[in-house]
């Protein structure tokens, strides 16, 4: 790849609790080519990383053992197959609890997308309790246990990441005074990402077990590494992209040391394998926290690097690095999310459509009712014909901050009816460029502080199926295509990507932004 990073590094294998941060050192040395600069002067405001302050280790939290009724913890939210999982193991004698990211969203009242379990039990002995049960993962083992048509993941306390070679002892020293339960769940707390998602939770006892500082952290709204941030991300850096997601899903802040490491080391992302690029940014755009994700990415220096057209685009209209003000592809986006959830996610098609239908309004801007025409056509699967008459119908005002809508009075159907398939073919051109190295590689070519990326993540695969979404434009109708009827969504056509459904959400995105609803951005 274009950027290029290299990181050697030795540990010292014993972490006991309370010592001094210089017991736990780890040599890091970096080879950081085309660092990731600002375009305004915001990004260099100085963001001094503390030797002691560097993650939830530095400062050494109390350990806390805390009632869920008193954090406002509800079994009852929890899911019915992950009741059956718990219940299973525990009948069979086992510890079992939830972990991660569903302890978090419970404390915050949020709906969890998914609940993990850890238990005392070993992996094999978890395939024994299960008939559809199977083990993925080669560095961390897992089990995915099936009930109904959901995935239940369970982890052992057992289970040691094979990440530095059999047989090497990484444990960290036992605290003094620290039984062996308290000591399983604290040694694999410390294996977490983040001080938030570093959280326990025994459901049958109702307590909530916090070694790391994290119910104080959720309290402030901060995302914070468990070990010191630079060591923390240089370990996996995909840790960079998920502190983005978890930052813009739940409006939390990052604490000081955790940003200036996502700054310094964003170009190590590029270490990852496409398809784990693809699931972090479709984390991001597909669960309802898309238009927070952009701002961050483009706050933090990654946008360029992974979505160059778009940052682009926020260069061109002088769009600063902490800017608040909206524009055309963050309202796309805001509305998007208006229609999603966590626990009602759209395909990765339906944003990346988006994403090429804002690129080719960039590069030409278009009349509000060529817009409206291509997007109801692209609704009822082709008929142009029909769009055009719904359209010529539309008497509320455009949105007039957007430099993307052009208004010019279009009299002839024939040249209207040739704005629109000139559109299509400017979608058609920007799905190309957005997915051809060359093209990616020369997006941000004006702008020499930006970082040289060349990165495209998103399979070919993917962009026959979005190509799919707008060929019946100019095509004619399709056969047998029914367009679909009222405003009630299909969650679960839409999050495996039927055409009939994206259509209809891509459509009624375009229209809230072009129409909107409200009257906030024609102020």
């Amino acid at each position: 790849m274009a950027i290029s990073t290299g990181f050697g590094f030795c540990r010292l294998p014993c972490l006991p609790l309370r010592t001094p941060l210089h017991r736990f050192v780890l040599q890091v040395k970096v080879g950081y080519a085309a660092a990731v600069e600002a375009f305004d002067d915001t990004e260099n405001e100085k963001v001094i990383d503390s030797a002691r302050g560097g993650g939830a280790l530095g400062k050494a939290p109390e350990w806390k053992k805390l009632k869920s009724k008193d954090l406002g913890i509800s079994t009852s939210k929890i899911s019915r197959p992950t009741r059956v999982v718990l219940n299973g193991l525990r009948k069979r004698g086992f510890e079992v609890y939830l972990v991660g990211g569903c302890v978090r969203d419970l404390i915050l009242k949020r709906v969890p997308k998914d609940f993990d379990i850890i238990t005392s039990a070993e992996l094999r002995e978890v395939m024994r309790t299960f008939s559809r049960c199977e083990m993925i993962g080669r560095r961390f083992p897992i089990c995915h246990v099936h009930i109904d048509d959901t995935i239940v993941e369970v982890s052992s306390f057992s289970t040691r990441a094979t990440r530095y070679g059999r047989g090497m002892s990484i444990d960290p020293e036992k605290p003094v005074g620290c039984d062996e339960k308290d000591y399983a769940r604290w040694k694999n707390c410390l294996q977490r990402d983040f001080t938030i998602n570093g959280l326990m939770f025994d459901p049958y006892a109702k307590l909530v077990y916090d070694y790391m500082g994290g119910v104080n952290d959720i309290r402030k709204a901060k995302v914070r590494t468990i070990k010191p941030a630079h060591l923390s991300l240089t370990e996996d850096c995909a840790r960079i992209l998920r502190a983005i997601r978890i930052a813009a899903r739940l409006d939390f802040r990052f604490s000081k040391e955790t940003a200036l490491a996502v700054k310094r080391f964003s170009a190590s992302i590029l270490r990852l394998d496409r398809g784990r690029l693809l699931m972090e940014v479709n984390y991001m755009m597909a669960y309802g926290s898309a238009e927070a994700s952009l701002r961050l990415l483009w706050k933090l220096g990654l946008l360029e690097i992974l979505l160059p057209f778009q940052a682009a685009y926020f260069v061109r209209h002088g769009f600063r690095r902490r800017d608040k003000r909206y524009n055309m592809l963050l309202s796309l986006f805001s509305n998007l999310d208006k229609l999603l959830a966590p626990d009602r996610p759209c395909h990765n098609s339906l944003w990346f459509s988006l994403l090429a239908f804002h690129e080719a309004l960039s590069q030409q801007p278009r009349d509000p009712l060529v817009i409206a025409t291509f997007s109801l056509a692209v609704h009822n699967g082709g008929d142009v014909s029909e769009a055009l008459s719904i359209a010529r119908r539309i008497d509320k005002q455009h949105d007039k901050s957007f430099s993307e809508l052009e208004p010019r009075y279009v009299e002839s159907d024939d040249d209207l009816l040739d704005e629109v398939m000139s559109l299509a073919a400017f979608i058609r051109s920007a799905l190309t460029h957005m997915t051809d190295e060359y093209f990616v590689s020369q997006a941000m070519a004006k702008y020499p502080k930006a970082p040289y990326s060349d990165l495209v993540f998103y399979p070919v695969a993917n962009y026959l199926r979005v190509c799919k979404i707008f060929e019946c434009v100019g095509g004619g109708r399709e056969k047998g295509f029914v367009p679909k009827h009222g405003t009630r969504i299909d969650y679960e056509l839409l999050g495996i990507g039927s055409l009939k459904e994206v259509r209809h959400v891509f459509a009624r995105v375009v229209f809230d932004t072009i129409y909107p609803i409200d009257d906030r951005l024609q102020s």
